[in-house]
């Protein structure tokens, strides 16, 4: 899949318009919420949020800036879990679980060194992941991936634990967002 395939599947999963009493994030069009619309310029009312404003959004934001493009090249379903983790959690959540996840696989820094975990795609977190890509091949980007999963589900079921008000959103959580 390319970006333009990652968006469209994006917009898919998150509807049109929305504006759950549970939600903290407020009013939400293609799972834009109005906080981030407005950030980035719209100032019209949400549930008129054009679809190319949220296209140029989701690229800008949870793609190009995060830097999970050059990720694509070397393992595409490695990026395609951080842009669909970074809309719903950031971006830097979804690093700090690829950089945890690195960390926990490079047996003891024996493949690799350990990286800080503080959310940056930087060059030590992908030299990490080539590292590990390269010596985990076949079947080392799976591997990641269900560990990217496993920290994601881990961090619903808590969001859920700490504010009962999630519960109403947890069960498409873990149908719609975890691979």
């Amino acid at each position: 899949m390319d970006i333009d395939d990652l968006i469209d599947a994006a917009i898919g999963r998150e509807g049109g318009y929305a504006d759950h009493p549970a939600d903290r994030g407020g009013p939400t069009r293609f799972g834009i919420s109005e906080a981030v619309a407005r950030a980035n310029g719209y100032a019209g009312p949400m549930r008129a949020l054009p679809r190319a404003t949220a296209e140029r959004i989701y690229r800008r934001l949870y793609w190009e800036q995060p830097g999970y493009a050059r990720i694509a090249a070397a393992a595409p379903a490695i990026a395609a879990e951080l842009f669909d983790t970074g809309i719903n959690m950031g971006p830097a959540v979804a690093t700090a679980f690829l950089q945890r996840a690195l960390n926990a696989l490079n047996r003891d820094a024996a493949d690799y060194p350990d990286i800080a975990a503080d959310g940056a795609l930087g060059p030590q977190t992908e030299a990490a992941l080539t590292a590990f890509l390269d010596r985990r091949r076949p079947g080392g980007e799976a591997v990641l991936l269900r560990a990217l999963n496993a920290l994601q589900g881990e961090r619903y079921i808590r969001l859920a634990e700490r504010r009962p008000a999630n519960e109403a959103f947890l069960y498409g959580w873990l149908a719609n967002r975890l691979a």
